[in-house]
């Protein structure tokens, strides 16, 4: 009787344990960091401490599917900003430094934001790095020579981009959690 109840606790707390750390990690997708690659992780650490043939087994096919969608997650996020930038007639070297710029306005959107908690500095980190991406993409057309107009034209591409490119990306994260849960429960 003790045994079962001791194995029915752990099953149940390395269910809620991925659950939370799903959550967090879909979070950090969010704020435009790895949160994806982080659920892939931790869905490999869980399924390597369940119990081999239990039920609440994930399975090396669903968590190879979990790899591949964050792959596509990653795919969509710089095809997105990329395509931003070019579909406005900017250079590689725009895209390059709007990826840059990105990074630096997602953290510096996430410092101004602190006094806001988690939906704050939610916002703060999306608005951040779409305005740092579109900074970057105006340095970089800046550089070539072109006119404001034209920097600016290429710059609210970096930023469409990138926002839309983080949604994309959050939304595949979005059906890695389920898919997580869902291999939890079935």
């Amino acid at each position: 009787m003790i045994e079962k109840f001791g194995a029915a606790a752990a099953a149940v707390l390395l269910s809620g344990g991925l659950v939370v750390v799903s959550i967090i990690c879909w979070g950090l997708t969010l704020l435009g960091l790895p949160g994806n690659w982080g659920l892939v992780l931790a869905c490999l650490g869980y399924d390597g401490l369940v119990e081999d043939g239990s039920r609440r087994e994930l399975g090396l096919k669903l968590i190879a599917v979990l790899a591949l969608l964050a792959l596509l997650g990653e795919v969509i996020e710089f095809v997105a900003g990329a395509f931003g930038v070019r579909k406005r007639g900017g250079s590689a070297l725009s895209a390059g430094l709007a990826m840059v710029g990105s990074f630096i306005g997602a953290v510096m959107g996430g410092v101004i934001s602190l006094p806001v908690p988690v939906i704050g500095q939610l916002i703060g980190v999306l608005i951040g790095a779409s305005a740092g991406a579109m900074a970057g993409a105006i340095v970089g057309e800046d550089l070539r020579g072109r006119t404001l107009t034209e920097t600016m034209h290429v710059g609210w591409g970096a930023f469409w981009g990138r926002l839309w490119g983080t949604g994309g990306k959050t939304v595949i994260g979005t059906v890695m959690v389920v898919i997580a849960w869902a291999g939890m429960l079935f």
